[in-house]
């Protein structure tokens, strides 16, 4: 295995509930309600749909706003990685990455470990516009079984929630997570942060019928896997293996697609914790980018006054 290139899930297309419009020679972005799947490939500026995105819309009435999935691993924390990150905005390249315990972040002597205090209390990451940026997999369908879509998120209630149905799942069912039949589900919400306007975050829910009978139908093809010789618990530690063979997940590559994706903190209106959808809000700014922290002020004061004046609430 190649030494300081981590190795991630196979990735055949994207999750996204918001895209990129050009609007003032900008490139920004436009929150929707709704998910999209796409390819990895862009034409003209803007990304092609995946074949099951047609699918899944013929099978739903309305919006797309649950999507179903199951995951390639029975460990919670392979499937949802979330970190506080700092990203170059020139080059897409991984910055910081941090836990909030300790941080990596790449210097002119190379990679140091630092504390890591969270963004909010991090001189480094504020100016450099640093927050938490989460990758989801999941696999979708049954044309590619170790192939996944990635849903990529900034939104603090995307990933506080993704987390936490991850882990319960997992706890309830004998850490058959892996065997669960589970769907992704778009939900909204009002907070003061968003001015009271709705915005959109992302959980997961069982597909179907009760929790008993997900945990029942998920012991139940746990037994044929075996049964067929599918070693999960194998699968988990090649992933995990593959995960820690780099100092960074995102490479330059995968960073600039990032970038072009999310948009900059002050080029994005006041949209709350969803954004335009949280597949496309940017990961973080250069170190060097000065006008992050004062951007930051500036929503800071704002919100205040929204909260003492109550106008917006």
């Amino acid at each position: 295995m190649l030494k300081g290139l981590s190795i991630t899930p196979p990735v055949i297309g994207r999750i996204s509930i918001g895209r990129i419009v050009e609007k003032n020679n900008k490139r920004l972005p436009e929150k929707d309600d709704q998910f999209t799947l796409t390819t990895q490939v862009q034409q003209r500026g803007e990304w092609v749909l995946h074949p099951l995105n047609e699918s899944l819309r013929k099978a739903t009435t309305g919006k797309l706003r649950a999507i179903p999935v199951r995951f390639l691993f029975n460990d919670p924390d392979l499937n949802l990685r979330a970190e506080y990150s700092l990203f170059d905005r020139n080059s897409g390249r991984p910055v910081c990455v941090g836990n909030g315990e300790t941080c990596r972040r790449a210097g002119g002597t190379g990679i140091e470990v630092l504390p890591c205090p969270s963004p909010d209390a991090c001189a480094f990451g504020e100016a450099g516009g640093c927050k938490p940026y989460g990758r989801l997999n999941v696999a979708i369908g049954d044309e590619d079984e170790l192939g996944s879509f990635v849903f990529r998120t900034t939104s603090y209630n995307s990933i506080r929630t993704l987390a936490a149905r991850l882990h319960y799942f997992s706890a309830v069912s004998g850490n058959l997570l892996a065997c669960l039949s589970l769907e992704l589900r778009l939900r909204g919400k009002s907070t003061t942060q968003s001015y009271r306007s709705a915005i959109y975050y992302v959980d997961l829910s069982v597909r179907g019928g009760t929790l008993e009978e997900s945990i029942a139908q998920a012991r139940e093809l746990d037994a044929r896997r075996k049964a067929a010789g599918f070693d999960q618990a194998a699968l988990d530690a090649a992933a995990r293996i593959g995960f820690s063979n780099g100092t960074f997940e995102d490479s330059i590559e995968d960073g600039s697609a990032v970038v072009e994706e999310f948009c900059p903190v002050s080029d994005r209106p006041n949209e709350g914790d969803g954004g335009n959808g949280d597949a496309t809000q940017t990961p973080g700014r250069s170190a060097d980018a000065a006008p992050a922290s004062r951007s930051t002020l500036r929503d800071k004061l704002e919100r205040k006054a929204a909260l003492l004046g109550g106008a917006a609430a």
